[in-house]
C-alpha cells in the first residue's frame, strides 16, 4: 500500500479553520496547539510539522482570514463599475464586512478577537493594522466610485468621509458582535443605508 499523500497547503488551511472554530467558540487564549489539534482531529505533532510555533499558527490563521475577506469583498467592488446610482450597490458591498449572517458574524468575531489580542501580542499587530487599513481602503474605493458616478457630491471630502464611514462600520460590527439582540441585521443595514443616503 502506498503512503497517503497529504497536501501541505490544504492541511495548513484545515488547521487555520480549526483555529477559527476555537477562537469563535472559546476566544484566542484557548487556541493552543493542543486545543487546535483536537479541533482539527490531528496529533499535536502534525500541527508542529506544519507550523514552527503557536505564534506561527495564529499568524497564518489571521493571514488566511484577511485573504478570505479581501478576495470576497473586493470582488464585489468590481460590481460598482459602470453604474449611475450606486447607493444600493455600495450598501451591498459594504454590508459584506458587517455581521449580518452566520458566516459574516464569525468573521467579525474573529476580526475583533485578533485585533484585541494584538494589543498585547506584538506578532499580531501588523496583521491587525492590515485589517484596519483594509477597511479604510474599501471605504475609500467605494466613496471614490460614488463620486465618479455622480451618486454623491463631486466635492465630497473623501479622506474625511473614509474615516467617518470606516468608524461607522467598526461600531456596527462591534455592536453586532457584542449586542446581536439589539444591533440586529435589519437595524445595522438601516443605519448604513441612512448614512449613504446622507452623502447625496
Amino acid at each position: 500500500m502506498s503512503p497517503r499523500v497529504v497536501d501541505p497547503a490544504a492541511r495548513r488551511q484545515a488547521v487555520a479553520e480549526a483555529v477559527f472554530r476555537v477562537v469563535v467558540r472559546d476566544g484566542v487564549e484557548q487556541a493552543s496547539l493542543r486545543n487546535v489539534a483536537l479541533e482539527a482531529g490531528l496529533a499535536i505533532g502534525s500541527i508542529r510539522h506544519y507550523f514552527d510555533s503557536h505564534d506561527d499558527m495564529i499568524i497564518f490563521a489571521v493571514e488566511a482570514l484577511i485573504r478570505s475577506i479581501e478576495q470576497r469583498v473586493f470582488a464585489h467592488v468590481r460590481s460598482l463599475e459602470d453604474r449611475t446610482d450606486l447607493r444600493r450597490p455600495a450598501e451591498r458591498v459594504l454590508s459584506e464586512v458587517l455581521p449580518l449572517d452566520d458566516r459574516r458574524r464569525d468573521e467579525a468575531v474573529l476580526w475583533l478577537a485578533f485585533a484585541t489580542a494584538a494589543r498585547t501580542r506584538p506578532s499580531l499587530l501588523p496583521h491587525a493594522e492590515q485589517l484596519y487599513d483594509g477597511l479604510r481602503a474599501l471605504c475609500r474605493r467605494v466613496l471614490t466610485v460614488m463620486v465618479e458616478s455622480g451618486t454623491v457630491a463631486a466635492d465630497l471630502d473623501i479622506a474625511l468621509e473614509t474615516e467617518r464611514l470606516a468608524s461607522l462600520l467598526d461600531g456596527l460590527t462591534v455592536d453586532g458582535v457584542l449586542h446581536p439582540d439589539r444591533m440586529t441585521p435589519d437595524l445595522t443595514v438601516s443605519l448604513l443605508r441612512k448614512h449613504l443616503d446622507s452623502l447625496r
